[in-house]
C-alpha cells in the first residue's frame, strides 16, 4: 500500500486551480489557432485572434483568463493501492477535506473569484473560499492518485441540457437534438465551444459522462469508429450553424465535440449535453 499526504494532495490540487485559470490548454490554443487560420468571416477570424491573445496575456501576466473563475470540478481516481495519511487531526482527515483545502487555498492564492453560495435558494450567501468543490471520485487499479481540475463557469453551465430518449430512436435523432441544444447556447454560452456529450447509463450517470467528457483531449477522437463518426458529424452541423465566436457569426460555433458513453437499461436511453466555453480550462496530475 502507498501512502500519500494530505499536504501533498491539497498543495496539488491548489496549483492546478491556479494553472487551469491562468494558463489555456496546448489543445485548446492549437484548436483556436486552426480555427483562425481557416475562419472565412473577418469579423469571427478577428474574435479568434483576441482569445488567442487574451490566453497569451493570461499566461504571461498570471492573471486569470476570464473574470469567472467557475465552480471548481475535480475529477479523481485513486488507486486502490493507495491511502491518505492520517493528518491527525480530525477537521482535516479525508481525500475529499485535502481536495477543498486545496481549491481553498489555490482560489485565495491566485486571486481567483469565489463564486460558490452556500444555499442554493434560501439567502444565496457567498462562502468566500468556493468550496465546497463538486468532487466525482473513483477507485481504479494501481497505486497512482490522478487528479483533474476544472473550472467551470456558470455562463456555459447553464446552457447544458438532459434528456431521456426511446431506446427505438434513430442515431439521427439524438444528434438533431444535439445540435439544437448548442443552438439554443447560443451567445450566452460564449462560443466557440467544447461539446461534452453522455449516452448510456442512467439520469445523473450520463450528466456526468458529458461533464466527463471534456476532459478527452481536443486532438483525440473517440476510439470507436461509429462514436468518431459522430464526434465528426456533429461538429460539422454545428459550426454550420453560424453562430460563430462569441455569436458574432461565422464558421466555428465549435471546436470540438466529445462523447463519452456507458451501457444503459433496455427501456431507456438517455442523453446529456454539457456546454463549455472557448476558456476550456482544466488541468491534470498524477500523484
Amino acid at each position: 500500500m502507498r501512502t500519500i499526504g494530505f499536504e501533498q494532495v491539497s498543495r496539488t490540487v491548489e496549483s492546478l486551480c491556479i494553472a487551469a485559470c491562468y494558463e489555456l490548454p496546448d489543445d485548446v490554443r492549437a484548436a483556436l489557432e486552426a480555427a483562425a487560420a481557416k475562419e472565412s468571416h473577418p469579423a469571427a477570424a478577428k474574435v479568434l485572434a483576441q482569445l488567442l491573445d487574451n490566453a497569451r496575456i493570461a499566461a504571461d501576466e498570471r492573471i486569470p483568463l476570464c473574470q469567472d473563475t467557475g465552480l471548481t470540478v475535480v475529477f479523481v481516481e485513486q488507486g486502490a493501492d493507495v491511502t491518505l495519511a492520517d493528518t491527525g487531526r480530525n477537521d482535516r482527515i479525508t481525500l475529499i477535506d485535502a481536495v477543498n483545502e486545496g481549491v481553498r487555498a489555490g482560489y485565495e492564492k491566485g486571486f481567483l473569484r469565489k463564486s460558490v453560495v452556500a444555499d442554493p435558494l434560501n439567502g444565496r450567501v457567498n462562502t468566500g473560499t468556493n468550496t465546497p468543490a463538486i468532487v466525482h471520485h473513483s477507485l481504479v487499479a494501481g497505486d497512482r492518485l490522478r487528479i483533474s481540475v476544472m473550472a467551470k463557469g456558470g455562463g456555459c453551465e447553464n446552457k447544458s441540457q438532459f434528456r431521456m430518449f426511446r431506446p427505438t430512436v434513430e442515431a439521427s435523432e439524438v444528434a438533431d437534438w444535439i445540435v439544437e441544444v448548442v443552438k439554443a447556447a447560443g451567445a450566452d454560452a460564449c462560443p466557440p465551444f467544447v461539446v461534452g456529450v453522455g449516452i448510456g447509463g442512467n439520469f445523473e450517470l450520463s450528466c456526468l459522462l458529458s461533464k466527463k467528457a471534456l476532459l478527452r483531449g481536443l486532438a483525440e477522437p473517440h476510439p470507436n469508429a461509429f462514436y468518431a463518426q459522430m464526434e465528426s458529424e456533429l461538429l460539422a452541423a454545428i459550426n454550420a450553424l453560424g453562430v460563430g465566436p462569441l455569436g458574432l457569426g461565422g464558421d466555428t460555433t465549435a471546436l470540438a465535440v466529445r462523447i463519452e458513453t456507458a451501457p444503459c437499461h433496455i427501456a431507456s436511453l438517455p442523453v446529456a449535453v454539457n456546454i463549455e466555453c472557448h476558456s476550456h480550462r482544466h488541468k491534470t496530475a498524477i500523484l
